[in-house]
């Protein structure tokens, strides 16, 4: 079956195709997309823009990120956790961000389900477990390939959501295992594929 496998680009480095031609989208795609993230309160943040992606295009939430990051304190969860409906109100009228009450009540919910998350365990092994603490390489040639949902996303994201976060379908939750790199979801014929790669390395998570 044919599909559409990694692309050249003016640079001669052959990529992903999803990124386009957006120099913006371009350097998300070369430097941060399925680089294996294991601090705490990035896997947050990252988690909760892939929320508020939910309808939309990845690109127009990258291009609000310094906003959301400004308006949601650096998205520090317990910070985000005393949010008030005074802070909603003021978030409601930022038009930096995206202005939608339910993800904004819903990021102040996951940022307490963050903390209560904490006091048993570290949010990263929270998440690495489900992968035993190692980096899922996968190997698709084709963006055809490359599924929406896996069975570990859905596991992830069962619970996620029984800890109290929202907007964390299994949809949501594989795009974030993605961006974060716990899968390499590069195609195998993009450079960045063995870059990413090699910058996994195995985690001891606690039981």
């Amino acid at each position: 079956m044919s599909g559409r496998a990694a692309v050249e680009g003016p640079d001669g480095k052959f990529r992903c195709i999803w990124p386009g031609t957006d120099p913006l989208y371009l350097a998300y795609h070369d430097t941060e997309w399925g680089v294996p993230e294991y601090d705490s309160r990035a896997l947050f943040e990252k988690l909760i823009l892939d929320g508020f992606q939910a309808g939309l295009a990845w690109i127009t939430i990258l291009r609000k990120r310094d906003s959301f990051r400004s308006a949601f304190a650096g998205f520090e969860p317990e910070a985000i956790a005393r949010f008030t409906e005074t802070d909603v109100q003021r978030l409601l009228g930022d038009a930096g961000i995206v202005r939608h009450r339910g993800k904004i009540e819903g990021t102040i919910k996951s940022a307490r389900a963050y903390l209560e998350i904490s006091e048993r365990r570290e949010f990263s092994d929270f998440l690495w477990r489900h992968l035993d603490g190692r980096v899922l390489q996968n190997a698709f040639r084709t963006h055809e390939e490359v599924p929406a949902e896996t069975a570990v996303s859905k596991a992830i994201s069962k619970e996620l959501k029984a800890a109290g976060f929202t907007f964390c379908g299994p949809t949501i939750v594989y795009a974030f295992m993605q961006a974060c790199g716990l899968v390499n979801d590069h195609l195998t014929g993009c450079f960045r594929y063995e870059e990413c790669a090699v910058l996994a390395r195995d985690i001891r998570v606690p039981a």
